[in-house]
């Protein structure tokens, strides 16, 4: 048996050049970029100017009120991969004690409660000022004028709005005021303007070039971080969220964040934790986010024959799943802000006695394992269907929606339900009373998430970033800046000795988790998708797909796609679905058919929905660039020369 053919046909060519690479979530994003590099930014210049833009053309995915992880080699130093941490804490107000006091059993999917400190503008500043070229003004000039004039927005904006239309004329005006003008809900193609975040941006433009035409190019940018943190933006934040409103959990409540926590908030860098994979380095983050599951996954597969990493056969499928469900498992038992484990679970000899717990038939339960001399952190509570008391319905725009499953909503009970027979012995039991059948199935239909880009320049300097968070059904929008807050202490449990339970001052566990592949200590791949949960489960697939099948990264990211539900969502009500796969249909009734077979709850997501992978390439030996992006959505766009 050999590794299945990359279908000849593929959406899109695998860009090739010398000069320069980007690929993106959006075209404007990947054309503001691209633009960079023509005009002699670097790959730096180049990556912070399509962020900005991202803010304004992906509202419903990003915002600067969100986060920020990247991976990034310099040319100056390319074997040494580097994570910009751009994830901000929890606020000094966010204790468990407190959320409990609100009556709240999870942190909320939506409003200003499920609020960590911003951090991803802070973290382009940092980038930009310590890597590259380029002005403030120059690279921030892209963004201020979709802002300021206006851009085409694209559907999924428009329906994102339109599901939440009614809430916000309810219960965040200051939302519906900024994105349903004229109480209207904007269709696809409609010029949308944000001109109080091109206001926030020209102030910070302004803070640097007060200090006078003889102040460095860093002096300036410097300036325009302390006016982040310290001056309007704060301030704003400060007031605005001290007035209560509707959060997900259908009550309302005030924010936690105060301005002295953006003063107190700087991104850093950290040296990314890397694995050797088939005689290539794969680089990620930390435990702190959930990439280094990708490296335990990657350890599992590592010694199996190549058949058994194919994500299109049956054998490859089931292997690959179940690998990817004992990773998930430590996420939810190991990771978080603490001191992790991370040298026994990346160790040869803790894959190869998890490998051993890989059989033939699919688990349904949650399996981490043991860390010699270390006492296990508790699990959090498993939940397969949750919705809080004081509503009677899901509610909408919360959480990061990656798979659709309408209809999971729960009436309200006449009396309690039983759990069901065959509830998985792992975990605590979901209380009776929150408990329900769904009323549909899920549809596997994919829905917005978040936003990736990756940048590649003529010099070798490469970028991998993942920008998230305060999206625009995040929480209610500040009039005056034109943004809201993000949601990320979602994430983190209220539940009492977790290993990413809530704690003040603690980054919540992120999903956010960029990847960066290198070669003889040369960076050779930047790649990432949005999708929460799934995001390392599909960069997997095109590792796989690029490293051992021998595919180009369009034929990979092309291909179908698949991942596993079968652990706790980090995404408000953290629910989960016990042996749950999602795949595409053009995996084949056979495949899926024997996935069935094997035990595995698998939900069909259609032929193109699965997926958001975008990458730019390098081959350090004759300088080739190449760059690829995602067909699904019609939205992604690569371009380079």
């Amino acid at each position: 048996m050999t590794y299945t053919t990359p279908d000849e046909f593929v959406t899109r060519p695998d860009l090739r050049g010398t000069f320069g690479m980007t690929s993106s979530t959006h075209w404007l994003a990947t054309a503001s970029a691209q633009s960079v590099l023509e005009r002699g930014g670097n790959a730096f210049d180049a990556a912070v100017a399509g962020a900005f833009v991202l803010h304004v053309v992906e509202p419903h995915l990003n915002g600067p009120g969100g986060d920020l992880t990247a991976i990034y080699a310099t040319a100056e130093a390319p074997g040494v991969p580097t994570v910009l941490v751009g994830q901000g804490p929890a606020p000094a107000g966010a204790t468990r004690e407190h959320y409990l006091a609100e009556g709240l059993e999870l942190v909320p999917g939506s409003g200003a409660l499920a609020a960590a400190v911003p951090g991803a503008v802070d973290a382009w500043l940092k980038l930009l000022a310590e890597h590259g070229t380029w002005s403030l003004a120059d690279v921030l000039a892209y963004a201020i004028g979709y802002a300021r004039d206006g851009h085409p927005i694209v559907a999924r904006v428009a329906s994102t709005i339109q599901t939440v239309a009614d809430f916000f004329t309810e219960h965040w005006p200051t939302s519906a005021a900024q994105w349903m003008p004229g109480g209207e809900v904007p269709r696809e193609g409609d010029l949308l303007t944000n001109p109080a975040y091109a206001a926030v941006l020209d102030e910070l433009v302004a803070a640097g070039e007060a200090l006078g035409p003889d102040a460095s190019r860093e002096a300036k940018i410097e300036e325009a971080r302390v006016e982040w943190g310290s001056g309007h933006v704060a301030q704003a934040i400060d007031e605005f969220v001290r007035t209560p409103h509707r959060h997900s959990s259908g009550t309302d409540h005030a924010g936690v964040v105060k301005a002295a926590d953006l003063a107190a908030f700087r991104a850093t860098t950290e040296p990314a934790t890397t694995i050797e994979f088939r005689g290539h380095t794969i680089a990620k983050t930390g435990a702190w986010g959930q990439g280094p599951a990708l490296l335990q996954v990657l350890a599992l597969l590592e010694p199996l024959d190549d058949e058994l990493l194919d994500p299109s056969t049956a054998d490859g499928a089931h292997t690959i799943v179940e690998a990817q469900k004992l990773a998930m498992a430590d996420r939810e038992a190991w990771y978080g802000p603490g001191d992790v484990p991370l040298e026994t679970l990346l160790s040869a000899d803790y894959a190869d006695a998890r490998r051993a717990l890989i059989g033939d038939r699919a688990s349904h339960d949650l399996r981490p394992g043991d860390v010699p001399g270390r006492e296990p952190f508790a699990l959090p509570t498993m939940r397969t269907e949750y919705l809080p008391p004081a509503l009677s319905e899901a509610p909408a725009g919360v959480g990061e929606p990656t798979v659709a499953a309408p209809g999971r909503a729960q009436a309200p009970a006449a009396a309690p339900a039983a759990p069901a027979e065959d509830a998985p012995p792992t975990g605590t039991a979901p209380p009776a009373d929150r408990l329900a059948e769904p009323f549909t199935e899920p549809t596997g239909e994919t829905r917005g998430d978040t936003c990736h880009l990756d940048v590649v320049d003529r010099w070798g300097n490469v970028v991998s970033a993942t920008p998230s968070g305060g999206w625009l059904q995040s929480s209610p929008t500040i009039p005056e800046l034109g943004f809201c807050l993000g949601s990320r202490l979602q994430m983190s449990w209220l539940d009492e000795g977790t290993a990413s339970t809530l704690e003040p001052g603690t980054r919540p566990r992120t999903t956010l988790t960029p990847t960066l592949v290198l070669k003889d200590g040369e960076p050779v791949v930047a790649l990432g998708s949005p999708g929460g949960d799934q995001q390392d489960q599909w960069q997997l697939l095109y590792l796989l797909r690029t490293i051992v099948g021998g595919y180009t990264p369009q034929q990979a990211i092309d291909a179908p796609a698949l991942h596993t539900t079968s652990f706790p969502g980090s995404f408000w009500p953290r629910t989960w679905e016990p042996g749950g796969v999602v795949v595409e249909d053009r995996l084949g009734d056979d495949v899926i058919d024997a996935l069935v077979a094997r035990g595995h709850v698998v939900t069909r997501a259609g032929g193109w929905s699965l997926g958001r992978l975008s990458s730019v390439s390098r081959d350090p030996e004759t300088g080739v660039l190449s760059a690829a992006a995602n067909p699904r959505g019609a939205q992604a766009y690569a371009a380079g020369r």
